[in-house]
């Protein structure tokens, strides 16, 4: 049997209120936590950024780019294509002037050319089906591995490759991999716009940066060269 005083206790208004505040706290717990997770689900997806280049560039020596649009073949993103030749001109124009460079016309020799490409299917062979014109695809001998890895994750998403290519020696500087999907063009781009900033952020690479880079490179050469 409780004694009388316990049970007073057990059943005191205090005791009553104290656990009407746990439960309603609770319950604000979990509502708060709902709501959470529908504003995350909500939201774009970000995007998966990597970035590859080629660690023995001077980037120093880069004072001037053009812009020379998409790989004919190769912009496979169910978007108006017009729409993203100008998003991306936008952004990589934005981009590159912060950090010094002008844009030229392709005919006034710049020391950069920038191009871009996208895919959205595994099952394309680039290299066969892009036209490339002066410039490579350059997915083989050092670019394979981070291209094939990029490919094989990709999934059901579209990856959209920024190129920076050496105009005189016609080799790749600098590549940016952007991996997301691209459905719906107001809200994927407002996206994209932060993705960018972010992105070439790590343009130049640092010292640092290219010597990691070279170290890589070298255990890739000695992997390919053994028999």
């Amino acid at each position: 049997m409780i004694p009388p005083e316990a049970a007073s206790s057990v059943h005191s208004p205090n005791h009553r209120r104290e656990h009407r505040s746990r439960k309603a706290h609770s319950q604000g717990k979990s509502a708060a936590y709902l709501v959470l997770m529908l504003l995350l689900a909500a939201l774009p997806a970000l995007a998966k950024i990597d970035v590859d280049f080629d660690p023995n560039v001077d980037t120093a020596k880069y004072k001037t780019f053009a812009f020379v649009g998409g790989v004919r073949n190769l912009v496979m993103l169910p978007v108006d294509p017009d729409v993203l030749d100008i998003q991306i001109h936008r952004l990589v124009t934005r981009e590159l002037t912060k950090k010094g460079l002008r844009e030229v016309p392709p005919g006034q020799n710049p020391d950069l050319v920038v191009r871009y490409w996208a895919t959205a299917s595994q099952q394309v062979n680039p290299a066969n089906m892009g036209d490339w014109g002066p410039y490579n695809a350059y997915i083989g001998s050092y670019w394979a591995p981070l291209y094939d890895a990029v490919s094989a994750s990709s999934g059901k998403e579209n990856t959209l490759l920024i190129d920076l290519i050496d105009a005189r020696s016609k080799s790749l500087a600098w590549r940016l991999y952007l991996t997301r999907k691209f459905s719906n063009a107001d809200k994927d781009w407002k996206k994209a716009d932060e993705e960018f900033a972010k992105a070439f952020e790590g343009y130049p690479p640092s010292e640092k940066e290219k010597e990691a880079k070279r170290k890589e490179r070298a255990a890739y050469s000695a992997k390919n060269s053994q028999p």
